[in-house]
């Protein structure tokens, strides 16, 4: 097999054309063997894998820089940098990151997760490779999702304006084109990028602007009368008009084509150029290819099948949020639904089902996502924004500016709350208790299962007179078959204890509650008997159930799926008084370090979070009480 000759991309470059070829088919098979068995971001590294082998063929990584947007796409890219036996552990506890990392390997520029940052850092790249005189090339690799992002086109627009040597590539597996054109595209991709073409047309232009008088009229009239050629028949006139020199479109599944292009522009040295090339998402696996969109982001499945190996049963908080959502804008045609191209992520396939011209899907830009709902907000409408809580990141100005200071009544939905798993420090939802729980107007709440999300929705559907939040898990929402036709009792600032006893109080939030029942197992076996409280509200907070617990017991812990750092934790404790306060034995949630990828079990015991260890730091401060 040539895989197994290659392990760096200096391996790369001994092989010929047809020995590339059968490379890249290799690499298809192996990540289609590993990421059957451990999940991951599938479809957009099958449709990226001629592409990564061009870009390390051409370029001399990684003294040249190659900035991955998102990282979605850079599987085959961990294979052919050092760590193609590693490679099988990607996603697991201890192995490798599904993203590009800087601590793995030199040829990782820099930690990547969220959308739309790659060329912003290919510019600051550029401009700190000029000043400090060094010379090296700098490819920002960009898809054309991560292209609907605002930030995108803030370093589009800086790029022209600066004029940075920088080729940006547009991995574009959305935009077909027909045959004719497509050749005449080539043909004219091939002139323009050519030393001689490029050559000719630097001296013409400054021959052509030399001359007296009429020389910079001429130029102008000629370079716009070349700009509407192009413009008629490739679709880079918006790129050019932004000030980058605009290549392509090129078939990203044709090596030959791909080195040819790279060759070529790697040695125009006049100003940022942008690569326009077309593949197809999971290319080389038909179930990816004809539904890339489950593969994008899949679990372990069949190969021959293409079906999930994951066992069904109870009901995922998002499929709750989704049909809660659906029924409610059956009975209203005011309830609208926002997402942030998570439209399938969040369960909300289900309300496009029920009401498709009153969902909105915006692509990557959580910032307008926010403003636009609330403009719909005061307009009367009742929308409901569904993001997941590592990307409501992106908009916290907006959610104060546009939504928190007016007391819009804009419904936030916030998925994938707490630790998400396997896909690491990036995506992790532990910022939102102390992003929102800080905001004043909002009140924000965290139920524990499905029923209670339920409750929670339903209550935010008949809140009118501000903005609501609420948070929960990616993960099983322990609840089957939920009937969300109709909903139970909700009472906001209202936390409800499940369980009393005179040693200690855990206050337990969202999903944490699972674990604090179990923790209380463990200690009533031992003689430590448990009061448990479902925190439920967290803002308004149910401070008198929370400090009457509190004086009945021996001491009291807080469970968060957060990081005690500004989390609820640290709330509670502010408003104690000071005879209670020192009552507590410990606060559980995740400390000040950025959380690595793993399962949620996994991550729980390595941070001494589960109900094993919990309960063993119970026991162990009561008993020096």
């Amino acid at each position: 097999m040539i895989l197994d000759k290659v392990n760096y991309p200096a391996d790369i470059k001994k092989l010929s054309l047809v020995e590339l070829e059968e490379l890249a088919r290799e690499i298809r098979h192996y990540m289609l063997q590993v990421v059957s068995e451990t999940g991951g971001h599938l479809a957009s590294s099958l449709g990226a894998v001629e592409l990564t082998i061009a870009l390390h063929y051409v370029f001399n990584t990684p003294e040249d820089k190659i900035i991955w947007d998102v990282g979605h796409q850079a599987y085959s890219h961990k294979i052919l940098t050092g760590r193609k036996e590693k490679f099988k552990t990607i996603r697991r506890f201890g192995g490798l990151s599904g993203f590009p990392k800087r601590k793995e390997s030199p040829y990782d520029s820099y930690d990547v997760g969220h959308s739309s940052t790659s060329i912003s850092l290919a510019v600051g790249e550029a401009a700190g490779r000029d000043l400090l005189q060094r010379d090296y090339k700098i490819v920002a690799v960009i898809g054309d999702g991560s292209l609907t992002g605002g930030m995108a086109f803030e370093g589009l627009n800086h790029l022209g304006h600066i004029g940075k040597d920088v080729i940006v590539v547009l991995n574009d597996n959305e935009q077909s084109i027909s045959e004719n054109v497509g050749a005449l595209s080539r043909y004219l991709t091939e002139m323009i990028s050519g030393s001689l073409y490029n050559t000719f047309r630097k001296k013409s232009m400054k021959f052509v602007k030399g001359i007296p008088i009429i020389g910079k009229p001429i130029f102008e009239f000629a370079y716009r009368a070349i700009a509407s050629f192009k413009n008629f028949i490739i679709p880079g006139q918006l790129f050019e008009d932004m000030g980058l020199r605009y290549f392509g479109p090129v078939d990203g599944h044709n090596l030959s084509e791909l080195i040819k292009i790279f060759d070529r522009v790697k040695d125009i040295n006049s100003g940022p150029k942008l690569v326009h090339v077309l593949t197809k998402k999971g290319r080389g696996f038909v179930h990816a290819e004809t539904d890339p969109c489950t593969f994008h982001g899949t679990g372990p499945f069949d190969i021959e099948t293409g079906h999930s190996k994951k066992k069904g049963g109870e009901e995922s908080f998002s499929s709750v949020a989704g049909r809660t959502l659906a029924h409610i804008a059956k009975l209203d045609d005011t309830v609208v639904a926002v997402t942030a191209a998570m439209k399938e992520g969040t369960g909300l396939a289900v309300f496009e089902d029920v009401a498709p011209e009153r969902l909105f899907d915006v692509g990557i830009a959580e910032q307008h996502a926010v403003t636009f709902s609330a403009a719909m907000a005061s307009s009367g409408l009742k929308p409901f924004v569904s993001i997941y809580s590592t990307f409501y990141q992106r908009a916290y100005d907006q959610i104060i500016h546009d939504v928190a200071i007016m007391n819009l009544p804009v419904r936030f939905l916030i998925d994938r709350a707490g630790i998400v798993g396997d896909d690491g420090e990036t995506h992790h939802g532990l910022f939102d208790i102390s992003m929102f729980r800080n905001v004043p107007n909002i009140e924000f709440f965290a139920p524990s299962n499905g029923e209670e999300l339920r409750n929670a929705i339903y209550y935010a559907w008949n809140r009118n007179d501000g903005p609501t939040a609420i948070r929960y898990p990616r993960g099983s929402s322990l609840t089957i078959g939920l009937d969300v036709t109709k909903a139970g009792s909700f009472f906001p600032g209202k936390a409800k204890i499940l369980s009393k006893g005179k040693d200690v109080a855990i206050i337990a939030v969202g999903d944490m509650l699972g674990v604090a029942i179990k923790t209380e197992e463990i200690l009533k076996a031992k003689g430590i008997e448990a009061t448990i409280i479902n925190l439920l509200s967290i803002k308004p907070l149910d401070t008198e159930t929370i400090i009457e617990a509190i004086k009945s017991c021996r001491g009291f812990i807080t469970m968060e799926n957060g990081y005690i750092n500004g989390g609820i934790g640290e709330q509670i404790y502010s408003l104690l008084p000071a005879e209670l306060c020192v009552k507590r034995l410990f606060a559980c949630g995740f400390p000040d370090v950025f959380v690595t990828h793993g399962t949620f079990d996994e991550l729980l015991r390595e941070y001494k979070l589960d109900h094993s260890s919990v309960a063993q730091r119970i026991e162990e401060s009561l008993r020096d009480r």
